[in-house]
């Protein structure tokens, strides 16, 4: 099994946060939503390449939306992310939605809703 890398892992969270704060702060475009957050960030080990995750409370067309105004804004992202962090390379962004926020909302709205009905029924 292999060790974790804590330098990584502390990396990951450097571009993560810093990500986050270029989103929020500098990002003039109306497309990207207000209620967009950086939910994971996976640096690769030669620091060419980054995986970000994204999460946008909204529907489909906001989601689409978001995301077309951060890959279209790659390149200021990744200027101001150099200029943010102090590192030997500046990784290339691929944005990528994350779905996991709302598969656990839908759960445990299935869940209550089952709960709900195994009460009204008498099941227990």
């Amino acid at each position: 099994m292999k060790k974790p890398n804590y330098k990584m892992s502390r990396r990951n969270v450097e571009v993560q946060r810093a990500l986050a704060e270029i989103i929020h702060g500098d990002i003039k475009d109306p497309r990207v939503d207000p209620l967009t957050s950086v939910t994971a960030v996976e640096v690769s080990p030669d620091l060419k390449n980054c995986k970000a995750w994204i999460s946008v409370l909204g529907d489909e067309k906001v989601k689409a939306d978001t995301l077309a105004g951060l890959k279209s804004a790659v390149g200021f992202i990744k200027s101001q992310l150099a200029h943010t962090l102090n590192m030997r390379n500046t990784p290339d962004i691929n944005f990528v939605l994350d779905q996991s926020i709302e598969y656990g909302a839908k759960m445990s709205k299935l869940i209550e809703e089952t709960r709900k009905t195994d009460e009204d029924t008498g099941i227990s």
